[in-house]
């Protein structure tokens, strides 16, 4: 089938992690090749139980991960088959490496699971050929964040299950030891991107205990390094924002990455390491920016993802690390990124109804819960942002930091000044990011500039973009 291998090659050609863990309607029509429905079965949907039938309704849920995540999922969902007599859910469990392969061959035989958990980057690939059910009523009465919605050809294809926003992560002894501020905890007051340069000038030392500012600073040995800013392709997009443009147009249709703005704020990442001597090196290779960093005790601060504090910061403040969390520097604009890994309904499902209410209770607050005390996740209705009881019940527990210092770099912040990650709107995403990291490849070690690596390289930077 012509769509589900388009599919297939566009996820399947580089499949990429990305963080812990996406817009214009496709003129060709499709319909003919995708995978058949229910609707092409039967004439009709399904309705969500059978008039007069006393038997379960048998949904099946896929998931990826570890055996401990695995067996937690199992236990909430078993909790909620407990819970009432007319649904039951399966867990399906396909190890992370082989999902969207799995997927791909379980669309084309139309045996997809009824509803599932789904990377980021393959939404709306899938949305684009039909394999999602419409998920716009799924959280009724209650408001999710606007910014986690996943919205192709004008409808809701998933939410994120969680918020994650990008923040700046801090020790707070090394700051004491040098008599520096704090990182600012509030957008009023963020550093300009000098001062943050400035700032881990001073706190970037050699083996003698001179800083980068002064006279005599040996940056071959260097003991401490200032900071270190995340070059993940998806977390170097903040930055082109900040600069005032970006990979992409807004609705995810155009390419702008050879834009002047985008190819200054790449460069200003690049040289914290070639040119001001206060970043360790790194490749964009690897997801661990965080016990690599700050953790590891070689870094002041460092640039990542909220979900950080639950999956590394917590234990590491137990065991004595003093840290801080503070709000992105910024060039122009005053911004961070969210994401967060969707769950879905999958339009093959002959129960899509059913499977929207055990979505809805999945991602209840009460079922999160222990992911979001555990600082791992951010929750996703607007009330935890808004009502400062239910912000207090989320945030005061000794997993954060301070809560007025968490309540504003985080809370406020993730409401205030955040923008969608790409994949939330644009398509081939997976394949442009892993493009996009070859050709910055040497851009980082100083073998080439931004400049010439993205406009020498434009033409297949726009194929990768476009689904060639």
């Amino acid at each position: 089938m012509k769509a589900m291998k388009k599919v297939l090659v566009l996820l399947l050609t580089v499949i990429m992690a990305f963080g812990m863990m996406a817009c214009g309607k496709d003129d060709k029509d499709t319909s003919k090749d995708l995978p058949k429905t229910q609707d092409s079965d039967s004439g009709k949907k399904d309705t969500p139980s059978d008039v007069g039938s006393t038997e379960k309704v048998k949904l099946t849920f896929s998931i990826w991960g570890g055996q401990d995540e695995q067996a937690n999922t199992q236990i909430t969902v078993d909790k909620f088959n407990a819970s009432q007599d007319r649904i039951e859910v399966e867990v399906l469990a396909i190890p992370w490496e082989n999902y969207l392969t799995k997927l791909n061959s379980m669309a084309t035989a139309n045996e997809l699971p009824d509803t599932g958990m789904m990377m980021e980057t393959a939404v709306i690939p899938y949305a684009k050929e039909g394999m999602f059910a419409d998920v716009s009523d799924m959280f009724k009465g209650q408001k999710v964040l606007d910014s986690l919605a996943f919205t192709y050809d004008g409808e809701i294809m998933a939410y994120s299950s969680a918020n994650e926003v990008l923040l700046l992560f801090y020790n707070r002894d090394m700051f004491d030891a040098a008599g520096i501020p704090y990182p600012p905890a509030d957008a009023a007051n963020a550093w300009t991107w000098d001062e943050f340069v400035q700032t881990a000038k001073l706190l970037t030392l050699d083996s003698s205990g001179k800083n980068a500012t002064e006279a005599g600073f040996d940056a071959n040995n260097i003991v401490q390094y200032g900071c270190s800013v995340e070059n993940l392709m998806w977390q170097l997009e903040v930055w082109a924002i900040s600069n005032g443009a970006g990979y992409f147009t807004e609705d995810g249709k155009e390419l702008i990455i050879d834009d002047p703005a985008t190819i200054a704020a790449l460069q200003e990442v690049a040289d914290l390491y070639l040119a001001h001597k206060v970043a360790p090196l790194s490749t964009g290779a690897t997801d661990d920016g965080i016990p690599r960093t700050i953790i590891s005790g070689t870094v002041a601060m460092a640039t990542n993802g909220q979900w950080n504090v639950g999956t590394s910061l917590k234990s590491a403040k137990d065991e004595g690390l003093n840290y801080g969390v503070g709000v992105l520097p910024y060039m122009k604009e005053k911004v961070t990124i969210c994401t967060g890994g969707p769950t879905v309904v999958f339009a093959q499902s002959k129960h899509p109804e059913e499977a929207k209410e055990f979505l809805s209770w999945y991602n209840s607050i009460e079922n999160s819960w222990k992911l979001i005390e555990d600082g791992i996740w951010m929750p996703i209705f607007e009330e935890y942002y808004t009502d400062e009881s239910l912000t207090r019940k989320w945030v005061e527990n000794e997993a954060f930091p301070p809560y007025e210092e968490y309540k504003s770099a985080v809370v406020d912040y993730a409401v205030n000044n955040t923008k969608r990650a790409a994949w939330y709107y644009t398509n081939n995403i997976d394949n442009f990011y892993a493009v996009l990291g070859s050709v910055l490849g040497e851009v980082w070690t100083g073998g080439d500039t931004v400049e010439n690596a993205i406009t020498s390289n434009i033409d297949v930077l726009r194929d990768a973009f476009e689904g060639r």
